[in-house]
């Protein structure tokens, strides 16, 4: 028998890829993961910074995706295991300048990066280990946050991206809102100064 053709990707799907390329690329190119002079302690701030932006835009997602999916949790274990009391996570910032969330197509143009993450975090799980020794259970735990589950849990949001509203307006709000999440993070790690500088991008893709 042939195989059986794959379903075309969903009107929303498309749209959210294209519209996202740019600010997503020029954002992976400045994540120091691959660099040099990338140490321990340069991830450990990584973390943390990733922390005060997950922490709060998974709150104002509260009422549109499971809590199964937030990665903030996460995070807080890595943290405890690279050395912070809880204490001092409570104290660490969080960012304030974060996608506004008033309906379900804000909610899905925002789940659309955290969860397209999650598929670059094996590229990230499997450096880390090589060039720090770091794995889940030593503070790696969020670049492998689904596990085995990671797969399945991607297909499971395409699905969710298939079934909602294609209305001009509903896809433009959709795009709109996963680019000013690619930008609001971005503006948060350069606060946080943990970005490669603009001239000193990696060039190496995740």
């Amino acid at each position: 028998m042939p195989d059986t053709p794959r379903p075309p990707s969903s009107p929303l799907l498309l749209a959210l890829r294209q519209g996202t390329h740019a600010c997503h690329k020029t954002l992976e190119t400045r994540l120091p993961f691959f660099s040099d002079a990338f140490d321990l302690h340069a991830y450990r701030r990584l973390v943390a910074a990733y922390h005060g932006f997950h922490a709060p835009l998974e709150a104002r997602l509260s009422d549109y995706q499971d809590d199964d999916r937030h990665k903030a949790p996460t995070l807080r274990r890595d943290l405890q295991a690279l050395g912070l009391t809880v204490a001092q996570i409570d104290a660490l910032p969080l960012c304030r300048d974060l996608p506004i969330i008033t309906d379900h197509a804000h909610a899905l143009g925002v789940m659309y990066v955290l969860e397209g993450s999650t598929l670059g975090g094996q590229v990230l799980k499997r450096a880390m280990a090589q060039r720090l020794g770091i794995d889940a259970d030593s503070g790696g735990g969020f670049l492998d946050v689904y596990g085995s589950a990671t797969a399945s849990r991607w297909r499971s949001f395409l699905q969710r991206l298939e079934q909602a509203p294609t209305s001009p307006a509903a896809v433009a709000d959709s795009v709109a809102c996963a680019v000013a999440t690619f930008e609001c993070f971005a503006q948060w790690l350069d606060t946080c100064q943990v970005l490669l500088p603009s001239d000193e991008r990696s060039h190496i893709s995740v």
